[in-house]
């Protein structure tokens, strides 16, 4: 720290011994270590508050960037809930305003005149069986028949 090599110690002791006397050297001896241990704790309390305060400082830094990053997230969620509502709304307008004329219907075609014999005949089945008095549907479900005897006897 202070760049004190052994022969120098050597030499600030022989002079304290001199000046302070052997008597008193003990003691300011004592004295001189409180004093350096003091320094020595006040310099480490100034460098944990230093660390500290960097460390805050990166946590705001960092605060400041996922803010920042919120920030954008919303504006561009708004933005979209924004042009999809004003969307919604376009075509609750165009539904609303379709719905609110008349509706006119297509004119239904006539059907052709009982008179006509041949066209009747062109859609006549050519064989007709003696069970083409039942129709059967195209495919068969089985929910018309019956219960078969077994499931009768379960319920």
């Amino acid at each position: 720290m202070f760049d004190i090599g052994f022969s120098e110690m050597l030499v600030i002791a022989v002079v304290a011994l001199i000046v302070i006397g052997p008597e008193r050297l003990p003691k300011v001896a004592r004295t001189l270590g409180h004093l350096f241990g003091r320094m020595q704790r006040y310099v480490n309390d100034v460098k944990s508050d230093i660390s500290r305060e960097m460390e805050l400082e990166e946590l705001r830094k960092l605060q400041a960037t996922v803010e920042d990053a919120a920030r954008a997230i919303e504006t561009s969620v708004t933005t979209q809930i924004s042009s999809t509502e004003s969307e919604l709304n376009k075509v609750a307008a165009d539904a609303s305003a379709a719905l609110s004329g008349p509706v006119e219907m297509p004119p239904l075609t006539e059907p052709p005149p009982a008179d006509v014999p041949v066209a009747a005949e062109a859609a006549a089945p050519v064989a007709v069986s003696a069970d083409a008095s039942v129709a059967k549907p195209q495919l068969e479900l089985g929910l018309d028949a019956a219960p078969p005897a077994a499931a009768q006897k379960q319920a």
